[in-house]
Formats: C-alpha cells, sequence, structure tokens
C-alpha cells in the first residue's frame, strides 16, 4: 500500500523514481528542453521550479540546497561544445535563475506532441520558459 507516499511511482521503487527525477532535472537545466513523457515531466514540474528558486535566492544555503536535490556536485557535458561544463550549482544561480528574477514561478513549460509508437505513451517536450 502507498500510504503516505508523495507523487507518482513512476513505475518503478521509490529509490529509481528520485534517480529518474535528479537525471530529468539535470536534463532539462543542462539543455533547457526535453522531451519525456506526459508523466514523468508533470512530475519533475515542481522538483525544477522549487531548484530555480533556491538559484533566484543565491546564498550559500541554496548553493547547498541545490546540489543536494541535483545528487552532488557534478561538471556536465555541454552539448554545445562538447567540453565539461560548470558545476550546475553555479550555472543554475549565475546563467538560469537571473532570467526569472521578475516572474514568481511557473518557470517550465509542457507542449504536447501526442502518442509515441509502441507503447502508445503521451510524449510531451518540456522546456524552460524565456
Amino acid at each position: 500500500m502507498r500510504h503516505l507516499k508523495k507523487g507518482r511511482s513512476l513505475g518503478s521503487d521509490a529509490s529509481h523514481s528520485k534517480a529518474i527525477m535528479r537525471s530529468l532535472a539535470l536534463a532539462l537545466l543542462v539543455n533547457e528542453r526535453i522531451k519525456t513523457t506526459e508523466r514523468r515531466a508533470k512530475e519533475i514540474r515542481g522538483f525544477v521550479d522549487r531548484i530555480i528558486t533556491w538559484g533566484k535566492r543565491g546564498d550559500v544555503h541554496s548553493r547547498r540546497l541545490i546540489i543536494a536535490a541535483l545528487g552532488g556536485e557534478k561538471k556536465v557535458i555541454n552539448p554545445a561544445t562538447g567540453k565539461q561544463d560548470l558545476e550546475m550549482s553555479y550555472r543554475v544561480i549565475h546563467d538560469i535563475a537571473p532570467r526569472y528574477a521578475e516572474r514568481e514561478g511557473g518557470y517550465t513549460r509542457i507542449l504536447k506532441l501526442g502518442p509515441r509508437k509502441g507503447d502508445n505513451a503521451s510524449m510531451v517536450i518540456m522546456e524552460l520558459v524565456e
């Protein structure tokens, strides 16, 4: 039974769902646009919004919360250059969050694509709002 279990199960146990959320959130913050299922996109929407809100505060505590939420500080590969990029918490605080200084929330957008061929799962594009 799922008593007091928060969120969607995403078809797996809690540790795997947590890993999926971290992975998708990191991919969204790096690429600013991902293609995934509607169920997963709706689940990570609040997670990503919370990370960007911490980035808007920009203090040491917020940086540590971002690092913890994304599963530790890792350097990421920049898809444009193919080289290792800045640490993700630095990028959230200095590159992504300042774009949303005047915005109170709702930093992501979900655009529906239709069903996936094969298993008929509803696919979406999730992107950061400009």
